[in-house]
């Protein structure tokens, strides 16, 4: 089984696919790591964020299993990643590991933001997060401040704001829900009732293919 977890920055998708990963007995892979790592990469060795062939090499030599999640979500980081998921050579090089990650048996839970509509468009149940762009924006300043990061609630808005501009106008890929998605707005529940009102839809999809 693969469910697909598609949504905007900081809608919850990456707490809510680890759950749903537990719930199932299914592997996880939060996609907006691998170009966070590649971003990292890019940052750490002064290249810019266009360097295409760079970007390229990076991708190539990612070990997931050695990924720094604490560092990989620092928000400059975030930022860079936000930018260099817009290069179309680079999203053609990451999705073979994408795929291959979910084929593998038993299945996987892959949250990101085309997950239901280019990596695996054929994923048993799509689930499309969002909320609003002030209800993220609080949830990413309270990660921020935890992780000791802090940033003013306006700065981090219009950084939400940016991150959806870019998202869903880029030429590749663009943030937007699979036509099958079921859209799960989250903007008033906190992740338990979030991760509850998910559960629902993946068990409503496998009983409708149970009955078919």
């Amino acid at each position: 089984m693969i469910i697909a977890v598609d949504g905007p920055a900081a809608s919850g998708k990456g707490t809510l696919g680890r759950r749903l990963a537990v719930r199932y007995g299914l592997r996880h892979l939060d996609t907006g790591l691998i170009y966070r790592a590649v971003a990292r990469a890019l940052l750490d060795g002064a290249y810019a964020l266009d360097d295409v062939d760079q970007a390229i090499k990076a991708a190539r030599a990612l070990d997931p299993t050695t990924f720094d999640e604490a560092e990989l979500k620092r928000h400059a980081v975030g930022e860079a990643a936000s930018v260099i998921s817009a290069i179309p050579q680079l999203r053609a090089a990451l999705l073979a590991f994408q795929r291959g990650f979910g084929r593998t048996p038993p299945g996987a839970v892959l949250d990101g933001r085309d997950i239901g509509t280019v990596v695996f468009p054929d994923a048993e149940t799509k689930i499309f997060l969002t909320a609003s762009a002030e209800a993220r924006a609080r949830r990413r300043a309270a990660e921020l401040e935890l992780a000791g990061e802090a940033m003013a609630y306006s700065d981090v808005l219009a950084d939400i704001h940016r991150r959806d501009e870019r998202d869903t106008k880029r030429a590749a890929a663009p943030l937007k829900p699979a036509p099958d998605a079921h859209l799960l707005d989250t903007t008033h529940l906190d992740i338990d009732a979030a991760f509850r009102a998910a559960i629902d839809i993946v068990e409503a999809v496998r009983a409708g293919r149970k009955r078919g």
